[in-house]
């Protein structure tokens, strides 16, 4: 199968105005599109415990937004102020040996008149290394973390208007049920999840289980060249021995697994056996799910619309097949469901 072909294919034309700047409220008041092999229904997001059943396993990506956005200023003179600004996307710690600890790479802009040193409020960091996609190595003289709340704010997506406070979009732009700190984006299909739904699923005797994907900011790259070229950045993922026995479990009983969000199913993929058998452990991913490429653990996917021409529409047709996912993308558009981040929901069934 020939991804550039289906991408072709899947292409489609968004009016502006359906890029959903502000989440449905209450959250699980979104729209929810089912997709499967009956075809397509219009439902509520709130009546997931109706699409559910006793026994289904719901894993979530519990990974937390930090306030990686940070306007960084020149020093005019060694430790003074006044140089200029650059604004600075942290990305993640990375660990590189010959460097020391409290080593970030990041995004800056602008980056070619950066220089070498960089202040963030008063944390000093040095610009020690170049990526080949072009993202900085800052090294700090101490452990940012426990600072970036100070410091920094949420980075939003390039297409929502950044118009609220900080604080709005700290709240907003976070799932209920977040707890490690980590990603430069949500993973945004649980922002449709509220304290009472989640009641009402456990009330079900739907089984909740949590693993960990650290969004990085390729989750916004659209793919510019052939879908062979395109890279993928890694993204650090965990997954517990608890969260991998309740699946296997799940898989060995004929009970389905729900995933929510693409960046779950990236984390079970990537630590699977070809029989489906998920794996506890940690480690990097940059795996590229199109379609052709298996997917194995879960039976079902909660996940928002997504950008043409991105990676993560190639991944929903791999899941649901080519066919239903341009069926749903046509119907969401004539239906005027919200695209993007804070937009609406699908629940789509795996393809055979």
């Amino acid at each position: 199968m020939n991804p550039d072909a289906v991408l072709a294919r899947l292409a489609f034309d968004l009016p502006p105005e359906r890029i959903a700047q502000t989440g449905a409220e209450p959250r699980d008041s979104a729209r929810l599109m089912v997709v499967g092999e009956a075809g397509l229904s219009h439902r509520v997001f709130r009546d997931l415990p109706e699409l559910l059943r006793a026994g289904d396993v719901l894993v979530f990506n519990e990974s937390r937004v930090i306030p990686a956005r940070v306007m960084a200023r020149k020093p005019v003179t060694p430790g003074g102020f006044g140089g200029g600004q650059v604004e600075v996307l942290l990305l993640r710690e990375e660990a590189v040996p010959e460097l020391g600890g409290n080593v970030w790479s990041a995004y800056l802009k602008p980056a070619k008149r950066a220089g070498k040193e960089l202040w963030l409020g008063q944390h000093r960091a040095e610009v020690v290394g170049v990526l080949p996609d072009g993202a900085r190595l800052l090294r700090f003289g101490r452990d940012i973390k426990p600072h970036l709340d100070e410091i920094g704010r949420l980075p939003l997506p390039p297409y929502i208007d950044a118009g609220d406070s900080d604080e709005t979009w700290r709240e907003r732009y976070q799932t209920v049920y977040a707890r490690t700190p980590g990603s430069v984006a949500a993973p945004t299909a649980g922002l449709h999840f509220t304290p009472d739904l989640l009641a009402r699923l456990d009330a079900l005797g739907v089984e909740r289980h949590a693993l960990t994907l650290h969004v990085g900011a390729g989750t916004f790259r659209p793919i510019t060249g052939s879908v062979a070229e395109h890279v993928m950045h890694a993204e650090r993922y965990a997954i517990s021995e608890e969260t991998a026995g309740a699946i296997n479990r799940a898989k060995a009983e004929g009970r389905r697994v729900v995933a929510v969000g693409t960046t779950t199913v990236r984390a079970l993929e990537s630590s699977a056996n070809e029989d489906g058998t998920v794996n506890p452990g940690e480690g990097d991913t940059s795996i590229f799910i199109t379609p052709g490429t298996p997917v194995r653990v879960p039976d079902l996917l909660i996940t928002n619309l997504h950008l043409p021409g991105s990676t993560l529409l190639l991944l929903v047709a791999a899941f649901a097949g080519e066919a239903r996912i341009k069926a749903a993308y046509d119907a969401a558009l004539a239906e005027g469901y919200r695209f993007y981040s804070l937009g609406d929901a699908m629940l789509l069934e795996r393809g055979l």
